[in-house]
């Protein structure tokens, strides 16, 4: 049997015991499972060993990978998770045979030799292997958080960016799950000192993605179409962006992006390319319908992939990095991380081109150094009363009728409040024609997910430029949509920054205890969403 609850849409919000919401079935959960097992095993060893991650460097990257592919809606294919367990079992092996001996945990020397013996294995150490409902509350939510970490630490990584304290705490914080002499109180210290070093990976993708592209800035983006042949690319990973406009350059081919690679339009270093024409589609779970329309190659750099449910469109679905499915193509890098694309470029020139299902133009592009740009023009609308709130909106979107709230709360929030947004949660407002404020557009679209980073840096600014004592104490306000971990290491590192009275929804995580979730409902405020009517009044009054 399976169990799984790491994302939103987690079957009644309990866990998915028979097929996953987001697809993926019985075996690959469980070979998951053992991956993930797998992985904290390594890092007994390099704790109990103090093992110097710098000199480890090709296991710091499959660990990143490893955690990243069992991410939701990243990876649906067994045989490449058997694979990636076969090689972290041997990378396993191979350093515990060359450090010196310590105190090691079964997962750090148990063997498998066949698929059926990884899945008789992958039963006993699932999610429910920790009896005790708190601890394994603690647990979950740290290895989730660490599964956000790695994402973002990946990006950088390949873009030349990588941190051995961000390497150094994924090991630490893995193998302390493996202990169970650690109290709840250790724990919920762990999942702090874990949201502390989630702001430490946004901040050095910040720094990679920034120093390599240049500071995001105010973009018109494009959602019609052009009468060319086009491939869309889809996921987060703005290396596999690069190298894919460099080699459409030239070939006749368009790209556009698609749901959490629409952001890419927002930095200088892309608007080189003139066949790099706009953004196709809306949010992640729309792709089963918006994928028939677009009628090219798409391509899938990282998650959210949602199972095809037809022949045609798999054949045209290719995959690369940690993402994966059954009957598609993965593109795999060379030995110096290069990509060869022409496949995905010549099956774009025998398709026809993308049909409009829209057309206009949307505005994004607000990231840190943008808004700081504005900040005099920002601080004289909010003195001045043009402006009485922020409201973060930040987050994922997914396919629940639940999360119409969100469209409906901007919509009803008063004219003289401002939305910032980031992540997929933005397209279910930010095609709404809500104006702006003596030319502050209403909502300011800071970028990805990990651009939450972003909202965090505006924040901390204005506390500065307004002198106050307390983030908290600023005219922000925090109504968060969430579906999949790298959602819960932004969580995570907000409360590590004090941010408190966080609203989160459309459900609280059902990977919370009740007395978990007791501990961040009264240390936090961490609250659900209620009606959309009472929420902005009780936003508003504080």
């Amino acid at each position: 049997m399976m169990f799984c609850y790491q994302c939103q849409e987690t079957a009644k919000n309990t866990g998915c015991t028979v097929r996953g919401v987001c697809g993926k079935d019985e075996k690959v959960s469980n070979l998951q499972d053992l991956l993930i097992y797998t992985l904290k095993g390594i890092s007994n060893i390099v704790v109990e060993n103090k093992v110097d991650v710098s000199s480890i460097k090709e296991i710091n990257f499959e660990m990143l990978n490893s955690l990243f592919m069992t991410i939701t809606n990243a990876n649906f294919d067994d045989d490449a998770i058997e694979r990636q367990i076969k090689k972290m079992l041997k990378l396993r092996d191979d350093l515990r045979g060359s450090a010196p001996a310590g105190k090691l945990h079964d997962a750090a020397v148990f063997t498998v030799d066949s698929r059926e013996s990884m899945l008789e294995k992958a039963s006993t150490v699932g999610i429910l292997a920790t009896e005790n409902e708190d601890v394994r509350s603690l647990r979950e939510m740290i290895t989730y958080g660490l599964k956000g970490m790695a994402a973002y630490a990946e990006h950088a990584y390949n873009i030349g960016k990588e941190s051995m304290e961000i390497y150094s705490f994924i090991y630490e914080a893995l193998a302390a799950t493996l202990d169970d002499s650690l109290s709840v109180d250790d724990l919920t210290a762990l999942t702090l000192r874990t949201g502390e070093h989630g702001v430490k990976v946004m901040a050095l993708l910040d720094e990679a993605n920034t120093s390599q592209y240049g500071n995001p800035e105010i973009t018109e983006v494009n959602i019609g179409v052009r009468n060319n042949p086009a491939i869309l690319i889809s996921g987060h990973d703005l290396k596999d962006l690069e190298q894919l406009l460099e080699q459409t350059a030239g070939t006749g081919v368009d790209v556009y992006t698609h749901s959490e690679m629409l952001p890419a339009h927002y930095y200088p270093a892309f608007k080189k390319y003139d066949h790099f024409v706009g953004n196709y589609g809306n949010a992640w779970w729309k792709q089963t319908t918006e994928f028939e329309t677009f009628r090219g190659p798409i391509l899938f750099t990282t998650n959210c992939l949602v199972p095809p449910r037809k022949e045609e469109i798999r054949k045209r679905i290719f995959t690369t990095g940690s993402a994966g499915y059954p009957g598609c193509k993965h593109i795999h890098a060379d030995e110096n991380g290069k990509k060869d694309f022409s496949e995905i470029i010549e099956l774009a020139k025998t398709l026809p081109p993308p049909e409009e299902i829209e057309s206009g133009t949307i505005v994004g592009g607000f990231a840190h150094n943008q808004v700081m740009a504005l900040a005099d023009k920002v601080v004289e609308a909010v003195k001045s009363g043009a402006i009485k709130k922020f409201f973060v909106m930040a987050g994922c979107d997914g396919r629940m009728k639940s999360r119409e709230y969100y469209t409906e709360f901007a919509n009803s929030l008063p004219k003289d409040t401002v939305i910032m947004t980031a992540g997929c949660a933005k397209y279910r407002y930010n095609k709404l024609p809500l104006g702006d404020i003596d030319g502050i557009p209403r909502v300011l679209d800071a970028g990805q997910c990990n651009d939450s980073y972003s909202l965090a840096v505006i924040a901390l600014k204005l506390k500065e430029v307004f002198g106050l004592e307390d983030i908290n104490d600023l005219p922000i306000a925090f109504n968060i949509a969430w579906y999949e971990q790298k959602a819960v290491i932004v969580l995570l590192a907000l409360l590590y920054l004090g941010v408190k009275n966080i609203y989160l929804g459309p459900t609280l995580p059902g990977f919370l205890s009740p007395n978990v979730a007791k501990v961040l409902v009264e240390k936090f405020g961490i609250a659900g969403i209620g009606t959309v009517e009472d929420d902005i009044e009780l936003f508003m009054a504080r």
